[in-house]
């Protein structure tokens, strides 16, 4: 059945707002979850966003039954349609859900940021697997929840961040954990990204091919505003989290993951002044996070647009004196530098290198026990369909969803002007009631978590 302009019906919210209750949940839902699946057999996987990052999604986990497809841009959806002609499709992804309930084993979420938590929340829920994009959500009480309901339901979950499958990240996180470089208790982030200057606009009224107020969702109601739709969203806090929020869960994620960090005690942001509608470019954001068994404290200090650590400038400079391949005065525009007791390793996405470069000349490296990644998404499907478990994929929500809290914490201490103090545990700022109120957002009428 295609759904075109319905909006949802007032069965459908009253059964979606039971579900975020947890009540009048429907036992049929969990029978394809709680099956097994023959060797060949293909899982049913419906799509939330068909366009841009969502499509390559698609496509990754095409080898799969895609059943249905959502899009609030009737052309994407229509795009989308021509090449899974077998998915029906749909507007409105409560709609979705709801009919096809009983047939979808799996959901993609691939839409903008203030849709991740209600669209994964009602999927896992109604016992769906869900693959979400990063940041997994909008809020930091939102991760939190998608966090605590997947491993309630053990269901198999998946955060976007591919680049956690490559072998670089792969071969980073031995050389810490076999200590080439000692302890480390200072690592810096970087990533040159800039969505400043967002403006909205109005007098305009939207195009016929897209549903507005779906689109807004749970977000405050509004009129139009040209260019939100289809990217520049992320330059509105409404809807994005700006340069933190996109790139975060990329490269802190190296970090997260090599030093095993979960949640800061305290985070202090510093940048320009506070647009209350745009994100500002040039934030500098420092977590401290705590010991961890025999490893140390750590000091993990963020930096985004024209902004990175003073080290990396005589780094570079000496890289490009050596005549290292990756010594150009354009390379590490984003990256890592990891500190510690005997040394330094500088990393991005695709290369990384031991420092000061004579000291490890003649150093021998661990040999690899870090597998290589059968493919982000394929990790994923194979979870599900072997029955391994809510923490069995590398980047499942437990893990992404204490990632994403850390990076969302670094908006929250932006916003707040303040260094903040956290308390993991009961999800609360314990140095800031006004703060507080920035953990969580009101969602509008017809919405729930």
């Amino acid at each position: 059945m295609s759904i075109s302009k319905d909006r949802i019906s007032r069965r459908t919210f009253v059964k979606t707002a039971g579900l975020a209750l947890g009540v009048g949940f429907h036992v049929g839902c969990l029978s394809r979850r709680k099956r097994s699946w023959a060797p060949n057999e293909k899982l049913n996987i419906a799509a939330i966003g068909t366009q841009n990052r969502a499509a390559r999604d698609i496509l990754a986990v095409a080898s799969e039954n895609i059943v249905a497809l959502c899009d609030v841009d009737s052309n994407y959806l229509a795009q989308a349609a021509a090449k899974y002609p077998a998915a029906r499709t749909y507007r409105d992804f409560r709609v979705m859900l709801e009919k096809e309930a009983e047939k979808i084993d799996a959901v993609v979420v691939g839409t903008p940021d203030h849709i991740h938590a209600p669209a994964s929340a009602m999927s896992l829920r109604l016992g769906k697997h869900v693959y979400c994009e990063k940041p997994l959500t909008h809020t930091v009480q939102e991760a939190r929840v998608l966090a605590e309901i997947a491993t309630q339901k053990d269901l198999v979950t998946q955060l976007g961040t591919q680049i956690h499958a490559g072998d670089n990240y792969r071969r980073v996180v031995e050389l810490i954990e076999s200590e080439a470089i000692g302890k480390v208790g200072e690592v810096h982030v970087w990533v040159n990204a800039d969505y400043s200057g967002g403006k909205f606009t109005t007098g305009t009224a939207a195009p016929a091919h897209l549903d507005w107020d779906l689109w807004l969702g749970p977000a405050a109601e509004r009129p139009y505003s040209e260019k939100v739709h289809p990217f520049d969203w992320r330059r509105f806090w409404d809807y994005g989290t700006g340069g933190l929020g996109d790139f975060g869960c990329h490269y802190m994620d190296l970090a997260h993951w090599a030093l095993k960090l979960r949640h800061p005690t305290s985070i202090e942001t510093k940048g320009p002044p506070v647009d209350v509608v745009s994100p500002s470019k040039g934030l500098v954001v420092k977590y401290e996070h705590p010991a961890r068994g025999d490893l140390p404290p750590v000091s993990l200090t963020w930096y985004d647009g024209s902004k990175q650590p003073e080290a990396l400038v005589d780094i570079k400079a000496a890289l490009h004196k050596s005549g290292h391949p990756h010594g150009s005065p354009d390379a590490w525009q984003s990256g890592h530098l990891f500190v510690g007791e005997h040394g330094s390793i500088l990393s991005d996405y695709m290369n990384h290198v031991l420092l000061p470069e004579e000291k490890f000349a003649d150093f021998k490296r661990p040999d690899p026990y870090i597998p290589s990644s059968i493919g982000h998404h394929r990790e994923w499907i194979e979870a599900i369909k072997t029955g391994a478990g809510a923490k069995s994929t590398t980047c499942n929500f437990d893990y992404s969803g204490a990632l994403t809290e850390a990076v969302l914490l670094g908006v929250v201490s932006y916003k707040s002007g303040r260094r903040l103090e956290w308390d993991a545990e009961n999800l609360k700022l314990t140095n800031s009631p006004e703060a507080q109120q920035l953990v969580h957002k009101e969602y509008r009428k017809g919405w729930t978590l």
